[in-house]
């Protein structure tokens, strides 16, 4: 259970090995030591024992769990060992790929991969979650959208539609756990420096993967429904939602 200052017990992250991921097993550790359990790709092997190494020198226990996005039929064998051995008090969805845009909409292979990565398998794994969760009473569930998702860019509305997917939801799942101690926070972070965006031009108000977990965890704590990383990104979208369709088309994004 969360103690009386909102610090979890344990704490369950599917895409382990993400920079954002494991700044905010960081974060949570360095204020107590917990039980976190991480999830990622076999292929990533080097990198989890890279973390679990990093997050032990902190006290904590860390186990991992072999999880491939694109095998569904994996995923309830995957969230029933995590949660075999007790309650999950945070469960952070940060797994993602940004995929190249022109191939998103022209090669289906690259389309189908980014949607069933960003979204269908987000999806299926909110249904178990949510299932999980609401058995046991509690739980803070944390997803990491975009805010690409929110109004279509030439640049990168296949990785766009997929978050789109994914945000709206996460947001009615927080609506549908509501009423059964569990809350759920969507987290839509602006640029963030990590390898995902490796190469890329950063945009305005870039942010660290250190940023964004400690926002995380400040909103997960307060049990926000909805974050924007830096705060400042929620005035931005707003003005860029209501813009006309044409200035929009002209912007240089």
């Amino acid at each position: 259970m969360i103690d009386a200052v909102g610090n979890p017990q344990s704490l369950f992250v599917l895409g382990g090995t993400s920079d954002i991921a494991l700044a905010t097993a960081q974060k949570y550790a360095e204020q107590q030591p917990l039980r976190i359990i991480l999830a990622d790709r076999p292929e990533e092997s080097e990198r989890m024992a890279a973390a679990v190494e990093l997050l032990r020198k902190t006290g904590s226990t860390v186990s991992t769990l072999t999880f491939d996005a694109r095998k569904p039929e994996t995923h309830a064998e995957v969230i029933d060992k995590a949660f075999a051995d007790g309650d999950i008090d945070i469960t952070l969805v940060a797994f993602g790929i940004q995929g190249d845009n022109e191939k998103g909409w022209t090669e289906v292979g690259a389309a189908r991969a980014v949607a069933e990565i960003n979204y269908v398998a987000p999806m299926t794994l909110g249904v178990l979650l949510a299932e999980k969760l609401r058995k046991q009473g509690h739980g803070r569930l944390a997803v990491m959208s975009s805010p690409a998702g929110e109004r279509a860019r030439r640049s990168n509305f296949v990785y766009g539609s997929s978050k789109a997917g994914l945000d709206v939801f996460y947001t009615g799942l927080a609506y549908a756990l509501s009423e059964s101690g569990v809350t759920v926070t969507v987290v839509r972070p602006n640029f963030v420096r990590t390898k995902l965006t490796e190469g890329m031009k950063p945009a305005p108000m870039a942010q660290t993967p250190e940023q964004v977990a400690a926002a995380i965890v400040d909103g997960v704590r307060k049990g926000k429904e909805l974050i924007y990383v830096p705060g400042q990104m929620r005035l931005v979208m707003a003005v860029l939602n209501h813009l006309p369709r044409p200035i929009f088309r002209k912007l240089p994004f």
